[in-house]
């Protein structure tokens, strides 16, 4: 087993030293956590035992997504070892950071201090790693920042940096769900996680062993107290951790692909989600896709992203179903990155910068519909963050009252984006802006602490790095490659600098301070700096890659990374220049150009020459003098060298002990001999065994190691850093000499010189860098290192390389250090890389310097402000300088073959001219001199040739317009689609004839979706108390009162003898007597009781009609209610405190309502008026056909009379093309022609095409009009066509002259054409008249239409501005519409369990009166029971108290149980030893032990059936004791449950109480809001009538608005109300009187009522003795048990006195014989007192004679002794007796108390026997 900490060295060891040296530091954490741990500790890894412990109860962790359930490993042999036991740390401990951070690696023997540099600020942030933002406060937020965490206050701007505990990065963070704690989850071997505590910031807890290399995501459970991890390649393993105790709970691998992500489900701890690269779950139909952001819903379901912006809703480890957006659109256009489930909403964020908010119960209940898999959504709420926006992640600000998020932003910015989509919501705002991606270029200011930086996000940006402030950005259209800031040889104040970009493009930027310029209106005001656009050329096609100054500053030379490797230089004598990447300057104006793939070019600078610019052809340098080294690699001879040097060194150490060794043994030879001899001969037999390894191979790459950066040393002498293979040393070249026409690839050049890098093998140096004295070299390395090297003053030959400081700063994955550059004077140091970090260090320094706080930005140039902004180059197919050049020559060439063309075509022109003209001649030949036209075919074949080139021309261009064909195709369809087909009508212009009015018909498009559809509306608020009471009435209130009686079991008391048959006795008559007399009294009671139940009715009816104090008349409550409905609160709308009724409350759903039946209104009367408008348009088409029918009648007609006498024709009024528009899209090909004639004038003509196009669409329009003249036929009316019939009817009979030839005409003639002329000309008026009605009737329909439409025009506006407001209220209500349905939803909630709770009160209420009654009826069972057992005793019985005290012995019987088969199961009985009888405590009282009460034996003298009654009237009590028992429980069961409900009720009114004034509160807020919109009336001015000094005022905010029918309402109103005052002051005149008189008469009534009573109570005084309650009397003397109980009395009375008769006959026989006993026994008494005094007078005289004669009879006599025991006896009877009396007369005075039968003792038994 491995401790914690022990780590395999051989495995994953890293290529720099730091990580080694990381390593074994972090060996040496253990130290501070082992006195923590027990001897008997337990490992964190054990491979064998990970779920060992776990067994086939472990847990499985659902995996996104599908779940993998961790397998059972094999059963493990269990070995005996004592038990380990973790000990648990204490909470509160801390580790020591300064102990556990990465710290810089000094070489040994260095002098350099470990804080050579230190971190100032860091100016970048990686914006493209996931979850790269966090929240531990509202104004504190964390983010990696390569091997720091940075922790940025977001008021201050601060930042707090916390390194790396491995030096080897970061791979990612967490933040605890209380914010009190965050995690680092780091990279390297076998890395870390380190929860730290916030806001101490100190180390907490370190888990270990979680991964191999890097941890890829880190996240909380919802509690807190659970941590789950999971790595990255290699081992993607998923770890659970009970990280306070730094242990791990689980642990399982999760896939072979990289996992994004990992989280709990916050609804359940147990199930872990993941997300990945690749197909992590079955996605079935749907394609496979990378996820980045998932939800997991609260019932197990998982809701994630798509690549192709889709929602995923998993359920049970598959797809349930893919959402999109109608229309079949994805849900965001591009990855969905995260999804997040907040407050019943899921958000989602998007690659296209939006923020969509959709319905959670929408997502959750969604389903499969179709084969599709899709379900199509919308959102409730989107924003757009901005353009060029990618989200990345979000989270929520904890802000009260706010629904604010911070996003990251993968384009380089931290946004603050407010979702609570309101009126009042707050625009995004972006709070940081950065680079994103790598920075590919940093440059420093040469005069002052400013740096600038360049990357592919298309942005340059300008940093203070002194005061830690970023000054300026700009951006551009193409991303930048190279930077340089120009030098102060060119610009003096280093204002200036040049950017290369990526599509060649070189801009030179300004700086410079905008405060010292003159402010013009539109210019920003207190900005830092600005940057200026002061030159821009491209010299290039691809990427710019370095840029570089001549010494002088006069050329500046470019170059990019291109097959070509093309160099350029540019003569900047009097402007700016560019720097250039991996291209070095000497002071011999030499240009080095390293090139990647190995060569090393060395070139002088051109020298400028003059020459007129129209004669260059090109820029191309001719014949220029390059040396150039191609680099050869050397490194394996470098290392068979170094591995030659080690063996000899080896060789020489074991020479030397070999010679030690012969010394020594030449030494002890003597002493041992031949022994000595044989150890000899064998050790160096062994040696001879020894064979030697061979020597490393000569390897040379394939491909060429890539050269990574050089540096001048000397005159041709350089430095170069390699990578790949190559890594590991610096190499010392020289350039070759100069040879001509050399080829440059044959050539193989290997380096003189070199210097051993250390643990720089698989880590090469990027960039370098030197000091302003060249002592300090400092390496920007491949894994995101720094490091420093010290050298000695003008040592370029490097020979002091070797002490050297090296510390890990940029990410060691993807971090690689790209530019680093000192400040001008040695102060800072500033470093880039590709994760887009800038850092900043402070350089150590011996000597204290005061340093700028701020930069200084140079100031404007004079007259920089009227300078014109040069014209951007924007397009990126735009021609370089070169290409410009050689395009312009190219033209040229192209104009002069153009001209030679141009005389061929003049040649061919003439020649074709020749040839018509022979045509010509030899057309006017004879016929048979003509030449034929196949004779002038002189070669057929040219003919068949051009004829088959035309035809396969047309079938290219045919097959070549294809794809444009069916584009264009695709293109009108979607236009129709898009355009069209929503129309459900155009508009349609009817002009009229004779005037210029016109009527034009409403552009109506299909009805929207509002009055289509409707939406599910808002649930009905809950009914008030006092509506459920109305509404339920008092009717269903239930009486709690018991008004039936209870009925008394009555029982037969005595068993009555058997009487013999006989004649009826004196008793019987008595019995009967009694029995009518009680039926009697029963009869009178009866009535009697009927008679008071009648006056209680009564009573009772007249007291209900008796309107209490508070009464109130229901016709007043009712005109109460009704004022209050609609006279409504007298508060305004605007009052904070008006209350909104219950029929005035509005919400979405209702106003969506209201919307749509606005818009189906309104489409419905525009809909009216568009028929009618086509009706009209169809009018007039009937009417100019018939018009032209006229006309072309009219001019027949005029054909037969004379033309003096002929009218003029009316004008034939023509269609327009706007009166059918839909003749727009009938072509030909005519009018295509047309078209593209007018497209090529257009295009000739941009003055003129307006006027041309608008002719030709007017001329297209008739030419639509012509073609379907014909297909408008059908719209001439019948009317038209019998009136074209009639009038053509005259002229078919027109006489045709022509047909005969030409006579003198008769009389008769003359009188028939004078008859036909009069015919003719009444004819040709009707026609004109004809016509002229037709177009004034038309022009009148018209007229009275456009009156119509003009009224409904205004309609509409106002339609119009009522459906802005509808829109805008219900766009405000449906952001109040969530909250008020949760508010909603709360109160129904709370009143039905109000409803429910007072439910189950009343039930419980009605249940404990019916137990109550239970427990009454019970009790009276039980008084009926001991009265009818008293009077079953009756009087005088001596057994009555033992009989009472049988019936009340309290016993415990046991409770019955039911078995099955035994129906006869005996019942036990024993005494309650805690509730035992009066009569057992007074027997132990008494403290007898011989008189025991036994109830099981029935005394002697008693009656048995008195003594079996008693038993059986006992089991009765028990059976209703027992019963009151249960009852009584039962009752304070229900007691409690009633507090408890009780109680509830409180706490749930109280709440709902609360809910309704939320409810109320939310609802005046939105009522507030709805007010705050603007409403817009149109107003006539005599409509206002609010004048101030005579005149309307300008401001009319303070006014009302009122419809005229309301303000007469009003005004009505207020007469009314004056007349009903008058009638309600004359009415309570009237009841004041009428009460004065009711008063008076009261008083008098109750005056009467208490003489009355006075006289009642006189008479019963008078008769009765006392006052008594009649009623009570009456109902007394009728009780029909009673009357029944002295029948029963009666008889038995008869029977005991009958049976009292005989026994007092038997006592007097025995009182004879008692007296006769008495006066025998008297007697005999005399006679013993006789003998008695006898007996005295003899004892004196022997007491006498025994004192005389002496001791003769002193002995004791047995007489006496038996007379002293008698009376002894007697004394105790006697005693016995009178504490028997002294019981008895306690007994008495007690309530209730029994009289006992005297005690009899035994001897008193045995005298009386004797006596007897």
């Amino acid at each position: 087993m491995k401790e914690p900490d022990d780590q395999d060295t051989d495995e994953g060891r890293s290529g720099s030293r730091s990580d080694g040296r990381q390593s074994s530091r972090s060996d040496s954490k253990q130290d501070t956590t082992d006195d923590l741990i027990t001897d008997e500790e337990e490992s964190y890894l054990d491979d064998d035992l990970d779920f060992g412990d776990l067994g086939p109860s472990s847990t499985s962790f659902p995996d996104f997504p599908y779940t993998t359930s961790l397998t059972q490993e094999p059963p493990v042999e269990i070995v005996e070892e004592p038990e380990e036991i973790v000990k648990k740390i204490s909470e509160n401990f801390f580790y020591n950071y300064e102990e556990l951070v990465a710290k810089p690696y000094v070489s040994q023997d260095a002098n350099i201090p470990l804080d050579f540099l230190t971190l100032e600020h860091s100016f970048g942030y990686d914006c493209k790693r996931r979850a790269n933002l966090h929240l531990v406060d509202y104004y504190t937020v964390l983010y990696i920042a390569g091997n720091q965490l940075v922790l940025l206050d977001l008021k201050t701007k601060e930042q707090i940096y916390l390194q790396s505990f491995s030096g080897q990065g970061i791979g990612a963070i967490g933040v605890h769900p209380d914010k009190t704690y965050f995690t680092v989850a780091e990279k390297g071997s076998f890395p870390n996680i380190i929860i730290y505590e916030y806001p101490s910031l100190k180390p907490y807890r370190i888990l270990r062993d979680g991964t191999e290399k890097a941890y890829a995501y880190v996240d909380f459970n919802n509690e807190g107290n659970l941590l789950a991890s999971v790595g990255s390649h290699p081992d993607y393993t998923i770890t659970i951790w009970n990280w306070i105790d730094e242990q791990p709970t689980l642990r399982t691998k999760a896939f072979s692909q990289d996992v994004f992500k990992v989280t709990f489900n916050p609804e359940d701890d147990e199930q872990l989600t993941t997300s990945g690269s690749g197909s992590l779950g079955r996605f079935g139909k749907t394609s496979t896709s990378d996820i980045e952001g998932y939800t997991e819903f609260p019932d197990g379901k998982v809701l994630s992203g798509s690549e192709w912006g889709n929602m995923l809703l998993w359920e049970a480890s598959l797809i349930k179903v893919e959402l999109c957006r109608s229309g079949m659109k994805p849900c965001h256009q591009g990855p969905i990155n995260q999804i997040m489930l907040d407050e019943g909403e899921i958000i989602t964020a998007g690659a296209d910068g939006c923020v969509r908010i959709w319905d959670f119960e929408t997502i959750d209940t969604a389903d499969v519909i179709d084969e599709t898999g899709l379900l199509e959504i919308e959102p409730i709420n989107e924003l757009q963050v901005d353009k060029n926006v990618n989200l990345f992640s979000m989270i929520k600000m904890d802000e009260i009252g706010n629904n604010f998020w911070l996003a990251q932003d993968a384009s380089g910015a931290i946004w603050k984006v407010d979702l609570s989509f309101s009126n009042i919501t707050q625009d995004p705002e972006c709070l940081f802006s950065f680079h994103s991606g790598a920075i590919e270029a940093l440059a420093v200011s040469p005069l002052t602490y400013l740096m600038a930086t360049t990357s592919l996000d298309c942005s340059v940006r300008v940093y203070d790095f002194a005061s830690k402030t970023p000054l300026v950005h700009t951006k551009f259209k193409q991303g930048g490659t190279s930077l340089i800031w120009v030098p102060r040889t060119v610009s003096v104040t280093a204002a200036q600098i040049i950017v290369g970009f990526q599509d060649g493009v070189v801009r030179i930027l300004e700086l410079f301070d905008p405060k010292g310029l003159t402010l013009f209106a539109g210019r920003k005001k207190n900005l830092e700096a600005e940057l200026h656009l002061k030159y821009v050329f491209k010299p290039h096609t691809a990427e710019v890659t370095a840029l570089a100054y001549e010494r002088g500053g006069e050329i500046l030379v470019t170059g990019v990374s291109s097959s070509s490797s093309l160099i350029s230089f540019h003569d900047w004598s009097s402007t700016s220049s560019f720097p250039c990447k991996s291209t070095y300057s000497i002071p011999e104006s030499t240009l080095m150009t390293v090139c990647e793939n190995g060569y090393i070019l060395e070139s002088p600078i051109p020298v400028t020459k003059k020459v007129d610019d129209h004669d260059i052809v090109s820029y191309e340098i001719q014949d220029m003098l390059l040396r150039c080294f191609h680099f050869s690699s050397v490194k394996s001879k470098i290392l068979r060298l170094l591995e030659i040097k080690r063996r000899e060194r080896l060789k020489e150490l074991k020479e030397r002990e070999k010679e030690a060794r012969r010394r020594k043994l030449a030494e002890q030879r003597e002493a041992f001999g031949e022994l000595l001899e044989e150890e000899e001969e064998e050790e160096s037999s062994e040696e001879e065994e020894e064979e030697e390894e061979p020597l490393p191979e000569i390897f040379i790459p394939p491909t060429p190691s890539p050269i990574l950066c050089a540096f001048y040393s000397g005159p041709g002498k350089f430095w170069v850093s390699l990578g790949k293979y190559d890594s590991g040393f610096l190499y010392h070249c020289q350039f070759p000499p100069f040879v001509s026409n050399s080829d440059f690839q044959a050539q193989e050049d290997e380096p003189f010189d070199f210097r051993s890098l250390e643990d720089t093998e698989d880590n090469p140096i990027q960039t370098i860098a030197f000091s302003s004295k060249q002592t300090m070299m400092f390496c920007g390395m491949r894994n995101g290192a720094i490091r420093v090297y010290v050298l000695q003053q003008n040592d370029l030959s490097l020979t002091s390389l070797k002490d050297y400081w090296h510390f890990n700063v940029h990410d060691n994955d993807y971090g690689c250090v790209k530019n680093i550059c000192l400040s001008f004077d040695d102060q800072y140091f500033v470093t880039s890389g590709a994760d887009g970090n800038i850092f900043v260090f402070n350089i150590f320094s011996e000597f204290i310097v005061e340093r700028e706080i701020k930069a200084q930005v140079p100031p404007p140039r004079i007259g920089i402000e009227s300078e014109a902004a040069p014209e951007d180059i924007e397009d990126p197919k735009a021609y370089s300088i070169e290409n410009a050049r050689r395009k312009r020559e190219y033209d040229r060439l192209m104009k002069e073959v153009e001209e030679i063309k141009a005389e061929k075509r003049e040649q061919i022109k003439t020649l074709r001219n020749e040839f018509w003209k022979l045509l010509a001649m030899n057309k006017e030949l004879p016929a048979h001199m003509q030449f034929q036209r196949k004779d002038f075919n002189i070669d057929a074949t040219i003919h068949a040739d051009i004829s088959k080139k035309t035809i396969s021309k047309i079938q290219e261009v045919e097959n070549e317009l294809a794809w444009e064909k069916q584009k264009y195709e695709l293109g009108l369809k979607k236009l129709q689609n898009r355009f069209r087909d929503p129309l459900e009508s155009d508009i349609v212009v009817v002009h009229a004839i004779q005037s210029k009015h016109q009527i034009a018909s409403y552009r109506l498009v299909k009805p929207s979706k509002y009055s289509k559809l409707k939406r599910a509306s808002q649930a009905e608020r809950r009914m008030s108390k006092m509506e459920r009471f109305e509404k339920e009435g008092p009717g269903r209130k239930e009486s709690l009162k018991d008004t039936s009686m209870s009925t008394i079991l009555q029982e037969e008391l005595i068993i009555e003898k058997e009487k013999k048959l006989g004649p009826r006795t004196l008793s019987e008559i008595m019995v009967g007597n009694q029995v009518e007399k009680t039926q009697k009294l029963i009869v009178k009671a009866e009535r009697a009781q009927l008679k008071i139940l009648q006056r209680k009715k009564e009573w009772e009816e007249l007291y209900k009609s008796k309107p209490d104090d508070d009464y109130e008349d229901p016709r007043d409550v009712q005109a109460i209610k009704e004022a209050q409905t609609y006279m409504g609160d007298f508060n305004l709308k605007t009052a904070s405190d008006y209350k909104i009724p219950e029929h005035m409350r509005i919400n979405a759903a209702k106003k969506e309502e209201e919307l749509g039946l606005l818009d189906t209104m309104s489409h419905a009367k525009k809909r009216y008026m568009n028929k009618c408008i086509l009706s009209l348009r169809d009018l007039k088409l009937a009417v100019i056909e018939e018009i032209q029918c006229l006309v072309q009648e009219l001019k027949n007609i005029q054909l037969s009379i004379p033309s003096s006498k002929h009218a003029p024709i009316p004008q034939v009024p023509q269609i327009y093309p706007e009166e059918v528009p839909e003749r727009r899209f009938q072509y030909d090909e005519e009018t295509l022609l047309r078209f593209k004639r007018q497209q090529k004038k257009r295009q000739r003509d941009k003055e003129d095409s307006k006027q041309i196009g608008s002719g030709s669409i007017s001329g297209g329009g008739l030419g639509f009009l012509k073609q379907s003249y014909g297909k408008e036929g059908d719209l001439t009316t019948r009317d038209s066509l019998s009136r074209s019939s009639k009038a053509s009817a005259f002229v078919t009979d027109l006489p045709r002259s022509s047909e005969f030839e030409k006579a003198e005409p008769s009389e008769v003639e003359v009188e028939i054409t004078k008859r036909e002329e009069v015919k003719h000309l009444y004819m040709q008026q009707y026609l004109c008249n004809r016509i002229k009605e037709l177009t004034v009737t038309f022009d009148a329909e018209l007229h009275l239409l456009r009156h119509r439409k003009l009224k409904l025009d205004t309609k509409m506006k106002l339609s119009d501005l009522h459906h802005v407001t509808l829109f805008q209220e219900m766009l405000l209500l449906k952001n109040f519409e969530k909250q008020e349905n949760i508010l909603q939803e709360r109160v129904n909630s709370l009143d039905k369990e109000e409803q429910d709770m007072q439910w189950k009160i009343n039930e419980t209420q009605k249940e404990m009166e019916e137990k109550k009654n239970e427990i009454t009826k019970l009790q009276e069972q039980e008084k009926a029971l001991y009265s009818g057992f008293q009077s079953a005793l009756g009087e005088n019985n001596k057994f009555a108290n033992f009989l009472m005290k049988v019936l009340k012995k309290k016993i415990k019987r046991a409770k019955k149980k039911e078995v099955e088969g035994d129906a006869d199961e005996d019942e036990e009985s024993e005494e309650s030893s805690e509730e035992e009888s009066s009569l057992e405590s007074d027997e132990d009282a008494s403290g007898s032990e011989d008189e025991v009460f036994d109830d099981s034996i029935c005394p002697n003298n008693c009656d048995p059936s008195l003594f079996e009654l008693a038993l059986q009237l006992r089991e009765k009590r028990l059976d209703i004791e027992e019963a009151l028992v249960e009852e009584k429980k039962i009752v304070d069961n229900l007691k409690k449950e009633y507090d408890t409900l009780s109680k509830k009720v409180k706490v749930v009114a109280a709440n709902l109480n609360a809910a309704e004034e939320a409810l109320e509160a939310y609802q005046r807020e939105k009522q507030q809001r709805l007010n705050e919109l603007l409403v817009v009336i149109p107003l006539k001015l005599h409509q206002i009538e609010y004048m101030v000094f005579g005149e309307i005022p300008t401001d009319l905010s303070g006014t009302l608005v009122f419809s005229n029918h309301s303000l007469g309402r009003l005004q009505e109103r207020i007469v009314q109300l004056q007349e009903e005052n008058s009638r309600q002051q004359k009415l309570n005149r009237e009841c004041r009187e009428r009460r004065k008189i009711l008063i008076r008469e009261k008083r008098e009534m109750a005056k009467t009522i208490h003489q009355m009573e006075d006289t009642v109570r006189d008479l019963m005084i008078s008769k009765f003795g006392r006052v008594i309650d009649l009623e009570a009397l009456q109902t007394l003397s009728v009780n029909t048990t009673l009357e029944e109980l002295k029948i029963r009395k009666l008889r038995k009375e008869l029977s005991n006195a009958k049976e009292l008769r005989m026994w007092e006959d038997k006592i007097a026989q025995v009182r004879w014989e008692l007296m006769m006993k008495t006066k025998e026994h008297t007697k005999k008494l005399h006679q013993m007192n006789d003998l008695y005094i006898e007996k005295k007078k003899l004892d004196s005289r022997l007491n006498t004679l025994q004192n005389q004669k002496g001791n003769a009879f002193q002995g004791p006599r047995k007489a006496e002794t038996v007379a002293r025991q008698k009376m002894a006896q007697l004394v105790q009877t006697q005693s016995e007796k009178i504490l028997a009396l002294k019981e008895e007369i306690a007994l008495l005075r007690r309530k209730g108390g029994l009289i006992l039968p005297p005690i009899v003792s035994a001897q008193e038994n045995e005298m009386k026997a004797m006596d007897t």
